[in-house]
């Protein structure tokens, strides 16, 4: 009786180990994703003041003035 016990434990066990590295797979898939979005979205900040220094640049040094209701 007390082996039919140990059975059903290390049958529980070996459950929620399964269970907990599908959990950690799940979990590190998921932070891989969120790199690579990070990453692309760096990537794309670089861009964009890449582009706003060169629109900066072609403007000329006077400020705008301010809009009418001012």
């Amino acid at each position: 009786m007390a082996d039919l016990g140990q059975h059903a434990r290390m049958a529980d066990l070996e459950r929620r180990i399964a269970e907990q590295d599908k959990v950690i797979a799940d979990l590190n898939d998921m932070v891989v994703a969120q790199w690579r979005k990070i990453d692309s979205l760096e990537r794309r900040l670089g861009e964009l003041r890449d582009e706003f220094d060169a629109a900066a640049l072609g403007r000329p040094g006077e400020r705008e003035p301010p809009p009418p209701h001012y």
